[in-house]
């Protein structure tokens, strides 16, 4: 019987390609076309990152990435620049970088402590429903970076002869040799004439008020070698702002708010310097400096216990005198257990856990100044609540 040949139809052409002879020529036709494409790949790649280092290497220096950051941000192009503090100082150039760590601008929790109790005064001294003076905020917040700089330039004059003797502190610039005392005195000078520039913006009240804090800058380095409470000097300096934001504001203070509010501010100094006091209590043995850590050691949850609960009466004292309204006392309450949580997991023998506790004051600051807006704010809400109730019925 006389076989027949197969139809050579479009069908069988396309299984004859796919499942015979001629299916090994088409899998390697497609793995050279996926080897072509990997290539071209790779070139763009290499050809982006030639790119970036050669854009990276034509910005001006205060574009770059700072040499101290990981290998990841500078070859790969992920993180040019850094906005924190310190890829800042890390980004300066050579000569500038020992002036600005010696103004801890590398370090600015010390700034944000300075700057807050202002930041309460002025949101109190607002009018009712209305936010703090944005002005009086930028002015203070200025001031408040040349100030803290001023006074850590004067600490480390004072101190260049113990801070050699201390790991944490023996590389600060004076310590260390890059900047001489002259050196740091100018630079004093030019710290202080621009905050006198600052002061000079407000009124005449407000800049007596902040001339007579002049001299708790410059005696507190002192403090830590005549008594153990050098902590409650410090109080009375960086809380200066409790008086001033006021009176910046309205042109004089009201005793019954910013007496309290100002108290509340030293007690609270008295808080977290504590806790910073005991990184370094050790050395302080060592080099015969005082201080509240070593004055209460073991009693130190205790004493700061106490120091809570008169800061806290004091925000409601300064409360109440202002007419505040429930969002005050609500954020009084978050900052009351933020304390005692800070306070009761304490370990004053670790270093790192000190550290930690110190920072997370920031955020309860800035949660108190929040809680200070939106009182403010809700007391629009309640006048306009009152003044309806009030109209009687058509």
């Amino acid at each position: 019987m006389m076989m027949l040949c197969p139809r050579f139809t479009r069908q069988n052409t396309w299984l004859r390609i796919h499942h015979g002879p001629l299916s090994s020529l088409h899998s390697i036709s497609n793995r050279y076309l996926n080897k072509q494409k990997k290539m071209e790949v790779s070139t763009h790649n290499r050809d982006m990152h030639v790119s970036k280092q050669l854009l990276h290497s034509q910005r001006p220096w205060f574009l770059r990435a700072p040499a101290s950051l990981d290998a990841t941000s500078t070859l790969c192009g992920k993180r040019l620049f850094s906005l924190s503090a310190a890829g800042i100082v890390n980004s300066a150039p050579a000569p500038v970088r020992p002036y600005l760590r010696l103004m801890r601008f590398d370090k600015p929790i010390g700034t944000w402590l300075l700057y807050l109790p202002c930041t309460w005064s002025i949101g109190l001294a607002a009018d009712p429903g209305c936010l703090p003076h944005l002005g009086m905020l930028t002015l203070f917040g200025t001031g408040a970076l040349l100030m803290r700089g001023a006074g850590c330039t004067i600490n480390d004059m004072w101190d260049k002869d113990f801070d050699k003797k201390v790991a944490r502190t023996a590389a600060r610039p004076i310590a260390a040799g890059e900047i001489s005392r002259m050196q740091a005195l100018a630079f004093l000078g030019g710290q202080l004439s621009m905050a006198l520039g600052i002061l000079l913006c407000l009124n005449y009240y407000s800049i007596a008020l902040g001339a007579a804090s002049l001299s708790l800058v410059v005696t507190y380095p002192l403090m830590k070698r005549i008594t153990y409470w050098p902590q409650f000097v410090l109080g009375l300096a960086f809380n200066w702002g409790a008086l001033m934001g006021w009176s910046a504001v309205m042109g004089s203070c009201d005793w019954s708010v910013c007496l309290p509010l100002y108290f509340s501010g030293v007690m609270w100094t008295l808080i977290y310097d504590t806790i910073y006091a005991h990184q370094d209590k050790d050395d302080d043995v060592m080099v015969g400096v005082k201080s509240t850590a070593l004055r209460f050691q073991e009693q130190t949850k205790p004493w700061l216990s106490g120091f809570t609960v008169a800061m806290m009466s004091g925000l409601v004292v300064a409360g109440l005198n202002v007419e505040q309204t429930l969002p005050y006392y609500a954020s009084l309450s978050i900052v009351a257990i933020h304390l005692s949580h800070q306070i009761y997991t304490l370990d004053i023998n670790k270093p790192e856990d000190c550290w930690k506790k110190f920072v997370s004051n920031r955020n309860l600051g800035l949660l108190l100044f929040l809680g200070i807006i939106c009182g403010n704010l809700w007391k629009e809400r309640r006048d306009t609540l009152l003044q309806n109730d009030e109209v009687p019925a058509q």
